[in-house]
């Protein structure tokens, strides 16, 4: 029975020694490992968006939110951006070290002297498009030939004009072009001052659709033969160099994010509405569906997200070169690099929207 209660045998220095060693040992335990994590400071790392904090930029904000960027070691401050050709100088001045931002746009800084480099493509096939409302009757883009579109003078969009008018067969003379700042686009359409707009779809669509309840019609670019690869990771040559760790480990938890985000949608218009209170979650959601349509090409089919194809990037600088008055454009591999997009099937995304 006595081996019921407590041992009463007086407490030797030995058995001091020893129990307190053993309760010292289980303190320990669930210590240590906190004070390993701790001793390891997680890196700053700065970050640009294109644009405001929205549906299709969500995977910054999502790897950050969902931890991946902290898992990598990594600190990252998502910062919202004011278009992707001030992103790419933001770049390539250092002021942030990595961005997201259009790759024609990245494409036509670079010939003029920017030393950066796309590391991974989001929006592989170009979201450019002609909208138009769906009862305007336009069916077809030859039959805006007698119209007038809106568009903002000096966009991607603008340059790419050219190049759609003729992979679709309208005469560009036939059309009268009304330059209208990225605000008023929209608007313009809505109102029925213009027959139609040009600009990307995530971009103007969902609000059309949503605030102001109209159908409408997208004619995208990339179906009539304008390939320009679009919004992508980049970052300055000299970190590639200097620092291609921090590089690798900043790629991938970017690009899982966006998956993530595909995958749980909800919680993806939740990070945009934590970032930017003001956002319409049904108009996000609208973005992100239309964001979806352009993370796979022809040429990047079967591949990772990131994954960049060769001929998708000629193609960029064959539109910048006949159309964006570069007379002499960078050499392919001055534009991207694969090196840094993870290959595992697990980020292979969906094939269709």
């Amino acid at each position: 029975m006595n081996n019921h209660f407590p041992d009463r045998r007086p407490l030797s220095r030995r058995r001091f020694l020893k129990s307190s060693g053993l309760a010292a040992s289980a303190l320990a335990l669930p210590a240590a490992p906190y004070r390993a994590r701790a001793a390891t400071a997680l890196r700053p790392v700065s970050m640009t968006l294109d644009w405001i904090y929205q549906g299709p930029n969500v995977g910054f904000t999502m790897a950050r939110d969902k931890g991946f960027y902290r898992d990598a070691g990594l600190d990252v401050t998502v910062n919202s951006g004011k278009g992707s050709g001030t992103t790419a100088q933001l770049v390539a001045s250092k002021a942030t070290q990595f961005g997201f931002s259009d790759g024609y746009a990245v494409a036509n800084g670079i010939s003029k002297g920017m030393a950066i480099k796309t590391i991974g493509s989001v929006f592989r096939k170009n979201p450019a498009a002609l909208i138009v409302l769906a009862d305007s009757g336009i069916t077809s883009p030859k039959q805006l030939e007698g119209k007038t579109i809106a568009m903002t003078a000096g966009s991607g969009q603008f340059q790419q004009w050219p190049a759609f008018a003729k992979g679709s067969g309208i005469d560009a003379s036939k059309v009268q072009m009304v330059n209208i700042d990225p605000a008023g686009v929209g608007p313009a359409l809505v109102n029925n001052k213009v027959d139609g707009i040009g600009g990307y779809a995530q971009g103007y669509v969902p609000a059309i659709e949503i605030r102001a309840k109209k159908q409408v019609r997208i004619f995208w670019f990339a179906d009539y033969g304008v390939t320009v690869v679009s919004n992508g990771i980049i970052v300055h040559d000299d970190l590639l160099k200097s620092d291609p760790e921090l590089v690798r480990a900043f790629v991938a938890p970017s690009i899982k994010g966006f998956l993530y985000g595909r995958q749980h949608p909800d919680e993806a218009v939740a990070s945009v509405v934590k970032y930017l209170p003001t956002a319409d979650p049904k108009i996000v959601r609208r973005e992100l569906e239309l964001s979806w349509k352009t993370w796979v090409t022809p040429h990047t089919a079967g591949k990772p997200l990131g994954w960049e194809a060769e001929a998708d990037w000629a193609s960029t600088v064959q539109v910048l070169k006949q159309y964006g008055g570069v007379n002499t454009p960078p050499a392919l591999d001055a534009l991207f690099t694969n090196a840094f997009v993870p290959m595992g099937a697990e980020y292979v995304p969906p094939q269709t929207a």
